[in-house]
């Protein structure tokens, strides 16, 4: 392995300056001792971490090595020792500049026992009087001017959360956006749902869903149920279902009033003693008067058109008590029974106002053909100011045992015709758990293809006391 010399040539004396030759012990011009010459380090410098600058004097390139640590007890030598070494600058002991290049400020360092002070922050983008960007070390002496507050506690960062808290709605497609009053998402734009597209409700032992289903872009079915003693003190159940006329100008909204009207006078009249035949005889006539009101509203007249009518819809409901099933109906809206025991046959309450049921009364085709026809679902009757003549049917029935009764519009029984395809259809345990399998017939119709507005309400037979409802 190769070493390095052990003593660098000079040439000249570091006393006099003469020029020396190779090899001299002593300087021949004033016989300096050329031994005490200290030796030339190493070339391979070390950069300290800490910024130091080599001493003054040091040739370029050249770092003096850091001096290494003394052994096990031996001190350092003193500030007065003869081999004491270079006082050591700490980085503060050195002026310093910031990334512009001017001088930076003095600072005097805080008591250890005062808090740490407020940082300021800094902007470059504020124009002087010229017009100029400020330069950095301007706001240095103005540290007060911007600081850097924490965020406020009781502003959330959380959109949704400051959205709901203004009492406003979500949007369900970004969970970010509030809804503005026209149902669109402020953020993204998102139509939002409306709240009838997907309904439940439950009253005690009767239950019912509305959907919008997968073809239309509103729901235009309601319905309304309930639950009321008779003046003997049994109960009574009530469901209403109806659906709009599409092709009419606001059929949602003759739906809702139909339904409403309707529920509401049932359940009025039946504590009163009235017969459930005559109530709902009534209650079809009152549902009527809710829809005609809806011609002469302003709404109605904004949106009417030449080609459209005024607003209509179908209606059919039932009224359960512990002896007495009673139904009412006008248009095509339908009620089914069926029994607790499958083996007993079930059955189709109500007739259709259709075409298509005109056709088969009079002989002229049978109950497929007519059915099959593109004009089946023409209605014959319905609850509207342009309505022919009022004519609401109702029927009263005594069941010799218990069961169900389903009260739905087309948009399910397009998909199980026949009582025999409701039958199979309904759930076994639809008496007892109404609110299940009114979510069974509504899958079964979206399962189907869902190309209308899909209501169903289950009602048991006998009537229930009230409080009882599904498990």
């Amino acid at each position: 392995m190769s070493q390095m010399p052990q003593q660098a040539a000079l040439s000249k004396c570091p006393s006099c300056e003469e020029p020396l030759e190779s090899g001299d012990r002593f300087c021949g011009a004033c016989g300096y001792d050329l031994s005490a010459v200290p030796q030339r380090p190493q070339d391979n410098p070390t950069i300290a971490m800490n910024g130091s600058v080599p001493a003054q004097g040091a040739p370029a390139g050249e770092y003096p090595e850091p001096p290494s640590a003394p052994p096990a007890g031996t001190a350092w030598p003193g500030p007065d020792g003869a081999d004491a070494p270079d006082a050591v600058h700490l980085p503060a002991d050195l002026p310093g500049t910031d990334s512009g290049g001017s001088a930076l400020p003095p600072e005097t360092p805080p008591p250890p026992s005062a808090p740490p002070a407020a940082g300021g922050g800094v902007r470059f983008d504020r124009p002087q009087a010229d017009g100029s960007a400020a330069s950095p070390e301007i706001y240095q002496t103005q540290p007060d001017e911007y600081l850097l507050q924490a965020p406020d506690p009781r502003a959330s960062a959380d959109p949704a959360a400051q959205a709901a808290g203004t009492g406003g709605k979500v949007c369900v497609a970004c969970r970010a956006g509030r809804v503005d009053d026209d149902g669109y998402c402020e953020n993204c734009g998102h139509a939002q749902p409306r709240e009838r597209d997907h309904m439940e409700q439950e009253s005690g032992p009767v239950a019912a869903v509305s959907d919008r289903g997968l073809r239309h872009h509103r729901n235009e079915d309601a319905f309304a149920i309930g639950t009321t003693a008779l003046p003997d003190g049994s109960p009574a159940s009530v469901a209403i279902v109806c659906d709009g006329v599409s092709s009419a100008t606001r059929p949602d909204d003759a739906s809702a009033a139909a339904s409403r009207a309707a529920g509401e006078t049932l359940l009025a009249a039946l504590p009163r003693g009235t017969h459930p035949q005559q109530a709902m005889h009534d209650a079809i006539l009152a549902a009527s008067r809710a829809v005609n009101s809806l011609a002469a509203e302003p709404a109605t007249a904004l949106e009417q058109a030449p080609h459209q009518n005024a607003p209509a819809c179908t209606i059919v409901g039932a009224v359960v008590t512990s002896g007495l099933l009673i139904v009412g109906w006008v248009g095509d809206s339908r009620a089914y029974w069926v029994p607790v025991d499958r083996s007993a046959p079930p059955a189709r309450l109500t007739e259709d106002d259709s075409w298509a049921a005109q056709m088969v009364a009079a002989g002229l085709m049978n109950e497929a053909e007519a059915y099959a026809d593109e004009r089946a679902h023409a209605i014959t009757g319905w609850l509207g100011a342009d309505a022919y003549e009022l004519e609401p049917h109702t029927a009263a029935f005594k069941p010799d045992r218990p069961g169900v009764v389903v009260v739905c519009t087309d948009g399910l029984w397009n998909y199980a015709e026949a009582a025999e395809e409701m039958a199979r259809v309904v759930p076994l345990d639809a008496a007892t758990q109404p609110l299940h399998s009114a979510r069974v017939l509504l899958g079964h119709a979206l399962d189907g293809g869902g190309h209308d507005n899909v209501t169903v309400a289950l009602v048991p037979f006998p009537a229930v006391p009230q409080g009882a409802g599904s498990a």
